[in-house]
C-alpha cells in the first residue's frame, strides 16, 4: 500500500495507533517537555501531542488545557491527519470547517491552530502536535517547519517507548511496563478491586533441554498469544523474567479473576505446538487482590500463592490466602507421547 492510500486507511490507522499500547496511559516526561517547547519557541498559549481514536481526540500531553480528551467530531487534529503536511489556520472564525466549532465559539475560543501530523514509519498518521492560539495569526513556513520538526520527535519518543514497554520475543509488556501498570491499574468496567496474578510456566527448562531454545522461544510466544486472546481492554500480560508472567485483571474480584485464570490455564494446557512428540505444557497461577494502593504486597501474596500451587503439583491457580479454593486438576507434566 502507498503512502496516500494510507491517508483513507481507517482501521490499518486506527491498529497502528493501538499497536503503540499508549492510549489512556499517565504523563510522562518526554512529551511533557516536547508540549513545553511547542509553547515556548512557537509563543502560543496551547499546545497537545493529540492522538485520534475511533471517535475521541486523546492527549499525551496538552498544556494549556484543562482536558485529556475530546470529540473528534470537534477535534482540528481530525483534519490534520488527512494530509502529509501542516494544517496551518489563522482564523477559525473565518474557516468553515472550525466557524461554528464549539472550541471555536466557545471556550478556550481557538483562533489560530498549526498541526503537524504524526507519521509512523509504516505511513499512517495517528494523531497530531499542534500549536493553538487565542489570537488570530498565520503561522509562517519556518514555524511549520520547526512544529515538523518537533512531531518527527514524538513518533521517535513513541517508538522508543513501545520497545521499553514490551518484550521482544513474545509481545508481552516488559517487567518495568507491567509493574508500572499495577502500581497504577486502569479502571476496570466495575468497582471491584484488581486482581494480580503471577504465571509461570511448569518444567519449562526441560522443554529448552530436550527441544532446544527455539522450540522454548515457540512455546513462550504461544501461552502469551493464547493469555491475551481471553483478556479485556484493560487486562495486561507482563513477562517478568524468563518463563514468568504477571498477568494484570482491572476490576475483577478474587472470585472473577480465578475463573479467567483458568481459562488462561486451559487455554495454555491446550496448545500444541507442533514441535518434536506433541510437545504439551502446563502452567501455575499464584493470584492476589489488589487493596489500598500496595502491589509490593499484592506481588508477594500472589508469589506465595504461585509457591503453593507448584507444591501442590502444579498445573492449578492458587489465591493469597486460600480465599477460593476450587477442585484440583490433574497435576502438571509435560507431556510428550511414547
Amino acid at each position: 500500500m502507498n503512502q496516500d492510500m494510507r491517508l483513507t486507511d481507517e482501521p490499518g490507522r486506527i491498529a497502528a495507533l493501538n499497536r503503540l499500547l499508549v492510549l489512556d496511559t499517565p504523563q510522562e516526561e518526554q512529551f511533557e517537555k516536547i508540549t513545553s517547547l511547542v509553547c515556548a519557541v512557537l509563543d502560543v498559549p496551547i499546545a497537545a501531542v493529540s492522538l485520534i481514536d475511533v471517535d475521541r481526540q486523546w492527549f499525551k500531553s496538552v498544556k494549556g488545557l484543562d482536558c485529556t480528551q475530546t470529540g473528534r467530531d470537534v477535534s482540528f487534529c481530525t483534519h490534520t491527519i488527512t494530509t502529509r503536511s501542516a494544517l496551518n489556520v489563522g482564523d477559525a472564525r473565518a474557516d468553515p470547517r472550525f466557524a461554528d466549532n464549539p472550541l471555536v465559539t466557545g471556550d478556550p475560543y481557538i483562533r489560530a491552530y498549526l498541526g503537524s501530523p504524526l507519521t509512523t514509519p509504516d505511513g499512517y498518521n495517528i494523531g497530531a502536535l499542534c500549536a493553538i492560539d487565542r489570537r488570530s495569526r498565520l503561522f509562517t513556513p519556518q514555524q511549520e517547519s520547526m512544529l515538523a520538526t518537533f512531531a518527527a520527535l514524538v513518533v521517535d519518543e513513541l517508538e522508543l517507548r513501545l520497545i521499553a514497554h514490551c518484550d521482544a520475543l513474545t509481545g508481552a509488556m516488559s517487567r518495568r511496563a507491567f509493574l508500572a501498570r499495577v502500581a497504577n491499574p486502569l479502571p476496570g468496567p466495575t468497582s471491584a478491586p484488581s486482581t494480580l496474578a503471577i504465571m509461570d510456566i511448569d518444567f519449562f527448562k526441560s522443554i529448552n533441554d530436550r527441544y532446544g531454545h527455539p522450540a522454548g522461544d515457540k512455546v513462550l510466544k504461544s501461552v502469551v498469544a493464547a493469555c491475551q486472546s481471553q483478556l479485556r481492554p484493560g487486562d495486561c500480560i507482563g513477562r517478568l523474567g524468563g518463563e514468568e508472567f504477571g498477568v494484570l485483571f482491572a476490576g475483577r474480584d478474587a472470585v472473577a479473576a480465578h475463573a479467567v485464570a483458568e481459562r488462561l490455564r486451559v487455554s495454555i494446557a491446550d496448545l500444541r505446538f507442533g514441535i518434536g512428540d506433541a510437545l504439551q505444557v502446563t502452567a501455575s497461577f499464584g493470584l492476589a487482590e489488589l487493596r489500598g494502593g500496595a502491589p509490593e504486597q499484592a506481588m508477594g501474596e500472589a508469589d506465595a500463592a504461585l509457591y503453593l500451587a507448584k507444591q501442590q503439583g502444579r498445573n492449578r491457580c492458587r489465591f493469597a490466602g486460600s480465599i477460593y479454593e476450587p477442585v484440583d486438576p490433574q497435576p502438571a507434566l509435560m507431556r510428550v507421547s511414547a
